[in-house]
């Protein structure tokens, strides 16, 4: 039987089942509703700011009209026959005619003026008449155009005109949370409608009323912003003037019914209204509590900002309507899942319970047990028809594997049979390789070293005697010179050591047994001399990382051969240089000890494809250069010591060739 599991990683029917039933339900609607809620936050926003903004139109109008109003008025007065009359034929009663007009205009004062200062209605006894002379309606007016502006007059101004009038302006100021820091203790300054209109022969009336204090003011424009019933249940309706940034006239309340006068507006207002310009549309802090506020700047005659009007309404009420209309929907959604999820739930088992004993059914066949079945009732729907079919395969699965495993027992004895044949096949033709490289290569080798010995081992005895000679001769005139016949005596070991290795590697008959106890660091030290002319044509650094204690059982020239195979190869891949690593060490695989060899360089590396073929025999990358049977027969090699070797490597990033021997018992 198979002995495949099934797949942990996939999703179960049951988790599709359950999404398809609960998805629409607990995560694509809970997500409609909240995108949908928060563009509708987001619109009903904007609406207030549009209401706001709208409100803030209709005070602008206002004023913009009271303004027209009272220019209308005094040139109206200014162009009556009683004042020409007046002014021409009884100039003492003028001032009682003025008195009586500003009283009937409503203004708070009322005076003639011309260019030589002489003025009528003035205070009587003030001789600074620049004082109304330097204002730019008054200036325009007696030029010959009439104008109206909002001027912010001085205390001395108001002074100057009357005394009440002064000391009505006058507000303590009163610290107010998030307004700009201030040493001042009250605003003594007055915010006046100014009107000027052309009198014949350069005069000029002038007319003007203190918003300092002007509740009859503001509350028309709050009348007028918001009539009864225009906000929502527990907002309030707000309109304010403000001389810089100081209430001088509103509606806002401080203490029930104590106005906010002399009150500051919050600094980043002030910023964006008086010191930039700019008109403000958002939720503001006003007072003691947030509002949706509209502000815009006040320019006097002179083009200066000089205050703010303002408009607005308690935000409070909207948000609480804002947030108990999102708790109905909220509530209503919960209310709705409540009452459909165990539905679903209820309809969703009646299909996993089914779909869960033929899972149950499927995992005990798998594991053996052919009589296994689903039992679900054969109910009229497709789950039951499934199920029905199910069982009937079973039955008939479990007949073929009756038939199937006679046939399989037959078929194990003649595979068995077959088996036996190809491993002695096999083993024939190992060793008949192995004679195969071992006669080539030492038909080939042994020639090398037996030139090698006669053509340099003969010159180094000559050498060795003629060098003992001279010193035999010079005697003790020889001492100068005994480092130098010191170092001779060293590289001529050398040579004669290097020889001897090379005859090693190429005559094993003659310098190593077949299974004898091998020293790994001493092969190691032995076959790098062999490759030292491939280290010196590159920049190749040699790292030596010998720790292995152990001895493994393994014939030292074959060994060496495959190793010397490694190096090479190794030393071809760092064509640029780079660093070549052998290492061993004493490791323990499956409960067997032996010892690794390592042989790693930092060469180019190669990839996944080329990996995986490294050991098939005539395959290579070095194309004319190699017959690639090196790593098939190094295999074949530490294969027959019951050894293994194995290969990692990426391209850039250097290999590493690891071979293990088990050690000598």
């Amino acid at each position: 039987m198979s002995d495949a599991k099934p797949r942990k990683n996939g999703i179960s029917v049951r988790v599709r089942l359950l999404a398809i039933a609960l998805l629409p339900t607990l995560v694509i609607l809970p997500l409609f509703l909240g995108v949908t809620f928060l563009n509708w936050s987001a619109r009903f926003d904007q609406l207030l700011i549009a209401k706001v903004n709208g409100e803030l139109t209709i005070a602008h109008q206002y004023v913009s009209r009271i303004k027209e109003s009272t220019a209308l008025q005094v040139r109206s007065f200014g162009e009556s026959a009683l004042f020409a009359d007046t002014l021409e034929n009884d100039p003492e009663r003028l001032a009682a005619l003025l008195e009586a007009r500003r009283e009937a205009f409503g203004l708070d004062f009322l005076y003639l003026i011309d260019s030589s200062g002489v003025v009528a209605g003035a205070p009587a006894g003030d001789e600074d008449m620049d004082r109304f002379r330097r204002w730019p309606v008054v200036r325009h007016a007696i030029a010959g155009h009439s104008a109206s502006a909002i001027d912010i007059f001085s205390a001395g101004d108001l002074l100057a005109i009357s005394p009440a009038l002064a000391d009505r302006a006058r507000l303590p100021l009163v610290p107010t949370k998030a307004a700009r820091p201030t040493d001042a203790i009250e605003e003594s300054r007055g915010m006046v409608l100014h009107a000027a209109s052309t009198v014949a022969g350069g005069r000029a009336l002038v007319g003007g009323l203190l918003l300092n204090r002007n509740l009859a003011f503001i509350d028309t424009i709050n009348g007028l912003v918001y009539p009864t019933a225009s906000l929502i249940e527990g907002s309030i309706g707000t309109a304010t003037l403000f001389l810089e940034d100081v209430r001088i006239s509103t509606n806002v309340r401080l203490f029930q019914q104590e106005r906010a006068l002399g009150t500051r507006v919050s600094d980043v207002v002030r910023k964006t209204v008086l010191d930039e310009g700019s008109v403000w549309l958002d939720r503001a802090f006003v007072v003691n509590d947030w509002y949706i506020s509209a502000y815009e700047p006040i320019t006097d005659s002179r083009g200066e900002r000089v205050g703010m009007l303002y408009v607005g309404f308690l935000d409070t009420p909207f948000r609480d309507a804002k947030w108990n209309t999102l708790l109905t929907f909220a509530a209503a959604f919960f209310g709705v899942v409540l009452l459909s999820v165990p539905i679903f739930l209820r309809w969703a088992r009646q299909i996993f319970t089914p779909l869960q004993r033929m899972l149950d059914t499927i995992s005990q066949v798998e594991g053996g047990h052919l009589g296994a079945r689903t039992g679900v009732a054969h109910r009229g729907d497709e789950i039951g028809r499934v199920a029905g079919q199910m069982d009937t395969l079973l039955d008939q699965i479990q007949e073929r594997d009756k038939a199937l495993r006679s046939w399989a027992e037959e078929l194990n004895a003649r595979v068995a049979e077959r088996t036996r044949e190809l491993e002695e096949a096999n083993t024939r033709l190992e060793a008949t390789s192995r004679q195969l490289v071992m006669s080539e290569k030492l038909a080939a080798v042994g020639e090398i070293a037996a030139g090698i010995a006669h053509e340099i081992n003969n010159p180094i005895a000559v050498i060795q005697g003629n060098l003992d000679l001279i010193q035999a001769e010079l005697g003790p005139q020889a001492e100068p010179l005994a480092t130098e016949f010191k170092l001779i005596h060293e590289q001529v070991h050398s040579i004669f050591i290097i020889v001897n290795k090379l005859l090693q590697f190429t005559r094993p008959d003659e310098f190593a047994a077949f299974d004898q106890q091998q020293v790994p660091s001493q092969i190691i030290d032995d076959s790098v001399p062999l490759v030292q002319h491939l280290l010196s044509k590159v920049d190749i650094a040699l790292d030596l990382d010998l720790q292995a204690s152990r001895l493994v059982a393994i014939n030292r020239t074959e060994l060496q051969q495959v190793l010397i195979n490694l190096m090479v190869n190794a030393i071809h891949a760092m064509p640029q240089g780079g660093t070549l690593t052998l290492r061993t060490r004493d490791e323990t695989i499956e409960g067997r000890d032996g010892v690794r060899f390592e042989v790693t360089d930092t060469g180019v590396g190669m990839p996944p494809e080329v990996v995986q073929r490294a050991f098939d025999p005539f395959y290579t990358t070095k194309q004319g250069e190699g017959s690639g049977l090196g790593l098939s027969i190094s295999r074949k090699l530490i294969l027959r010591y019951s050894g293994t070797i194995s290969v990692e490597s990426a391209p850039g990033e250097g290999t590493t060739f690891r071979i293990w021997l088990p050690e000598d018992a």
